[in-house]
């Protein structure tokens, strides 16, 4: 006799077996989508750049992000405002976000474009991104100080704000600099 386990055993027997926390990638917003969101009507020029060793080693040293930044997604409007485009790790996967900052140095806004993780996506609520708007370039941004820590996706949201001080480190030492040699 052969014995045939009912047809429920086997979908029990998979979801037992699959890998847990599997990755679920999303794009919440294209990078003209957050042009529009941050700087309603500016137009911007894609700016191609080379960042200098020695501002790349500040940009780690007072972020803490170790890995290389994204130096082709950089966008200057004509007003000046700049919008800066990078990733950083959050638990597993990458989080693809954006900073804009307008032509007074402050930050306009904070927006995560892609999330590729299976939890923690709290970091994209409006209440935790809005800490980061207004504060000045020369302001520090720091963890679970002047950013707040979310339960539940602690790292996605520690590395975030070290990601968005590496943004403003790179703004304020050198993106700030060839703005002002264009005047």
């Amino acid at each position: 006799m052969q014995w045939n386990p009912p047809s429920y055993l086997a979908v029990i027997c998979l979801a037992v077996t699959a890998p847990p926390g599997q990755v679920c990638a999303k794009e919440y917003l294209s990078i003209e989508q957050v042009k529009q969101v941050m700087f309603s009507g500016e137009v911007f020029t894609k700016i191609e750049i080379n960042i200098p060793e020695m501002i790349k080693e500040k940009m780690r040293k007072e972020s803490g992000v170790r890995h290389a930044y994204l130096q082709k997604h950089l966008w200057q409007s004509s007003q000046g405002s700049w919008l800066l485009i990078d990733e950083v790790v959050g638990k597993h996967e990458m989080i693809l976000y954006a900073v804009g900052i307008n032509n007074k140095g402050k930050i306009q806004g904070v927006e995560i474009l892609e999330y590729n993780e299976s939890y923690g996506e709290q970091i994209r609520e409006k209440k935790w991104l809005q800490q980061f708007e207004g504060k000045h370039v020369s302001e520090p941004v720091r963890f679970s100080q002047e950013i707040k820590n979310i339960t539940g996706a602690t790292l996605s949201s520690k590395h975030v704000t070290n990601g968005v001080q590496r943004l403003l480190v790179l703004y304020r030492e050198y993106l700030s600099r060839i703005e002002h040699e264009k005047k």
